[in-house]
């Protein structure tokens, strides 16, 4: 069954992803990043405009302007959400925003402020139909997803309807599953969850924050290396508990006394994160070329 989303036949090669953002959301700028050398567009509604208006004519012109030279449909996109991911009760209220972003034909979603298991349980409740079962017996909610959101994504995905709506849930959760579900597990209150949070069913990979995580132990411009020691020590224990979860991690490393290539290589060997921010295809390919990956772009 050939892959929808193509950062999961990526992570299932073993080979990292390199993201970029988009510069506007229309139709013509899809169509322009239909060909572009990144594996990941991340669109940022956490702290931009929730424009959906704009990202359904942006999956269009994705779609109409691809496939990719993968051969995917189009490359693998994903949004933050508007809403943060504290109490179930926020999650279950905004529910809406979940709906209103897949039904684009997104392939992820990135939720902010991740602080309590049970709300991230939630949260991926908040991304399936109804009928799925699997993860049901590991705590999971029944999915809140409704009929009528399967047409419009079935198209950008190429797919029937009913194709759709079984192939839009989280992998790897379920392994035939499109769909990536990540966290930004950012402030000091994840800290002592990040384990219980990490291990929810249903993600695919997290991330630490450090704009929001410094600000949130007391430092006002921690974003960029060099780090504090209790920024790093923030870092290992977040880091610590995807691995031990078997999640991805998404990092950036945005040091200036590196050149670009040293960065890759440092995320790549030292830190071993495999989800990365890339500033052109420059860097990309060195990642690439360090992981012998032969997939086209």
């Amino acid at each position: 069954m050939a892959r929808i989303n193509k950062c999961i036949e990526l992570i299932q090669q073993g080979h990292p992803i390199f993201a970029t953002g988009a510069p506007a959301l229309d139709y013509d700028t899809g169509v322009e990043m239909a060909q572009t050398w990144a594996d990941m567009v991340l669109i940022d509604f956490e702290h931009r405009p929730f424009d959906t208006v704009g990202l359904t004519a942006f999956m269009r012109g994705l779609k109409d302007g691809g496939p990719t030279p993968s051969g995917h449909p189009t490359p693998t996109v994903v949004t933050t959400l508007p809403m943060n991911c504290m109490t179930p009760e926020e999650v279950r209220y905004n529910a809406w925003q979940v709906r209103h972003v897949l039904t684009t034909g997104v392939h992820g979603l990135l939720h902010t402020h991740a602080r309590d298991p049970e709300a991230v349980r939630t949260f991926v409740s908040t991304t399936r139909f109804p009928f799925q079962t699997i993860g049901r017996d590991l705590g999971l909610p029944e999915g809140l997803r409704g009929s009528g959101s399967q047409g419009a994504p079935a198209e950008i995905w190429g797919l029937s309807a009913v194709e759709y709506i079984q192939r839009a849930d989280p992998w790897p959760l379920n392994p035939d599953g499109e769909l990536m579900l990540g966290l930004k597990i950012e402030d000091r209150h994840s800290l002592p969850n990040a384990d219980a949070i990490a291990l929810v069913p249903g993600l695919s990979y997290a991330e630490w924050g450090p704009g929001d995580m410094s600000m949130s132990l007391g430092e006002l411009d921690g974003h960029d290396p060099p780090y504090s020691e209790q920024m790093m020590n923030a870092f290992r224990t977040i880091k610590g508990a995807c691995d031990r979860a078997g999640l991805g991690f998404y990092c950036s490393w945005n040091d200036e006394s590196m050149t670009d290539a040293e960065r890759v290589k440092y995320i790549m060997q030292e830190l071993k994160i495999n989800i990365m921010g890339a500033p052109d295809k420059a860097f990309a390919d060195v990642g690439r070329e360090l992981s012998g990956r032969t997939m086209p772009v």
